[in-house]
């Protein structure tokens, strides 16, 4: 099925073999199933139909480089969807042609899930490719099972909380907690970070996550229409699905993924084949890629248009989670503390029988990166910086207002009542972004402070004797 959001204008992506969601959960039986049955047509397809050619198949003089990615995923633009449109990796292999006389050539194949690329790739069909953590280990595994490795040589976005997944509910639902799902229908898409997240904050709150609510397996699609119609009482959902049915007012935050504090991100990966008899390709992709993030990073409003343009997602959405103190960071080092939270990953795939034993260490060669950044490299890796994640973006302009915190920017927002075309906010317990008219405001004492959730929001007023909740309305009209 197409995932194609909801309003979009751009033509679904095709389904070019069944889809392995996103990231992986913990223990469920009908999702390990499925999971597995998707796994395994995902590379047959890979194994008895070509999607072009790769690299190595080329001639001596003209060589293809074929880069599997997903549009809609979007922190992996700059190795994908931003990177693209730039034509920064073009450029790059017209000059290493320059320097040794051959031509290159780039065939990008946009997929909607990381299981074909990882199928692609083990058939020697594709040679980079971009992909959720999860989704990253099972490539690992199945490199090392059919003898065609890979190695993760990058990262695109992160967020060292995990706020990219949220659960859902409809605006006028009287859930307020996660505690109120038991024996509740939820939509979840099985074997996806967001699916991973419902999994793990749901024990956190008790609640046993197979037999404790009743999980409707679907698509993000599918599972959004479920929630409008109220056949479903909540959704659980990764980037983009949560920010964009909050945008359209159909949902609001239940549950921030940001309040579990663990890692999550996506990266790329190579076929270790292709790496050793090309590496000055490996290394001008990663450059294009570092080119890509600086762009983002300078121009941030601009890749969000681009990205919009390409997803159909209003790029007021793209902004929330790719903008200058977006939900997610981008940054392709391979920092230690993600690696660490993606060995952590491991014994999950393992207990939902989705895979042996991978041998991260193995799996990760920074050496490409290491050479593309130089000397600068172990400084990089070491930096976790993020710009605030308060700012407000006006109609009109082609820049957006940072702040220092809530306060600042309601007034800002005040004084420009009619022109604001979005503003963002963090939340005061997850430090998590979320849509400043979407997020709970409290009142306590002279501070007007923002909650993505009413369950964080509650826990404030609870325990600080005075605090009350009031409408965004109200607190700007009280920041004025």
């Amino acid at each position: 099925m197409s995932s194609r959001f909801p309003g979009s204008r751009s033509a679904p992506i095709p389904a070019t073999s069944p889809a392995e969601p996103e990231h992986a959960p913990g223990p469920h039986p009908a999702g390990r199933r499925a999971l597995r049955a998707a796994l395994a047509a995902a590379l047959l397809t890979g194994s008895l139909s070509a999607c072009g050619t790769a690299a190595d198949a080329s001639d001596g003089k003209t060589v293809t480089v074929t880069v599997g990615y997903q549009s809609k995923t979007i922190n992996t633009v700059t190795a994908g969807t931003l990177l693209r449109s730039l034509g920064t990796f073009e450029r790059a292999l017209r000059a290493q042609g320059r320097r040794d006389g051959r031509t290159y050539r780039v065939r990008w194949q946009d997929y909607a899930t990381g299981a074909p690329i990882t199928a692609q790739m083990v058939a020697g069909k594709v040679d980079i490719g971009s992909m959720g953590d999860f989704p990253l280990l099972l490539n690992a595994a199945r490199g090392t099972q059919l003898r065609a490795p890979t190695r993760l040589v990058s990262v695109t976005g992160y967020n060292l909380r995990g706020a990219l997944n949220t659960v859902v509910t409809r605006p006028g639902s009287a859930l307020r907690s996660l505690s109120d799902l038991r024996g509740k229908n939820v939509s979840s898409s099985v074997g996806s970070a967001s699916d991973g997240t419902l999994v793990r904050a749901l024990r956190q709150a008790g609640i046993d996550p197979e037999h404790g609510i009743h999980k409707l397996n679907q698509q993000p699609a599918v599972g959004a229409s479920a929630l409008r119609s109220g056949s479903a009482d909540a959704l659980s959902q990764f980037v983009a699905w949560p920010g964009l049915l909050a945008f359209q007012g159909k949902a609001r935050a239940l549950y921030d993924g940001g309040a579990l504090a663990l890692p999550t991100f996506h990266g790329v990966t190579v076929r270790e084949a292709f790496a050793t008899r090309h590496p000055a390709l490996v290394r001008a992709f990663l450059t294009a890629q570092r080119d890509a993030t600086r762009s983002l990073r300078a121009h941030p409003v601009d890749a969000a248009r681009k990205v919009a343009a390409a997803t159909g997602l209003p790029p007021e959405v793209v902004y929330l989670y790719n903008g200058s103190g977006g939900i997610a960071t981008f940054d392709p080092t391979l920092k230690p503390r993600l690696l660490a939270a993606l060995k952590k990953d491991v014994p999950v795939l393992r207990a939902a029988r989705l895979t042996g034993p991978v041998d991260v260490d193995s799996f990760v060669d920074d050496r490409y990166l290491r050479q593309s950044y130089g000397r600068g490299y172990a400084k990089a890796v070491r930096s976790t910086a993020h710009p605030s994640p308060d700012e407000v973006w006006l109609r009109g302009e082609d820049r957006t207002h940072s702040f220092a915190g809530p306060a600042a920017l309601l007034r800002f927002a005040a004084a420009h009542h009619g022109t604001v075309r979005a503003a963002y906010t963090a939340d005061t317990t997850t430090g998590s972004r979320w849509l400043a008219d979407r997020s709970v405001w409290v009142r306590d004492g002279s501070r007007l402070l923002p909650f993505t959730t009413r369950a964080t929001a509650d826990s404030w007023t609870r325990r600080h004797h005075g605090a009350h909740t009031v409408s965004y309305a109200a607190a700007l009209e009280q920041a004025r």
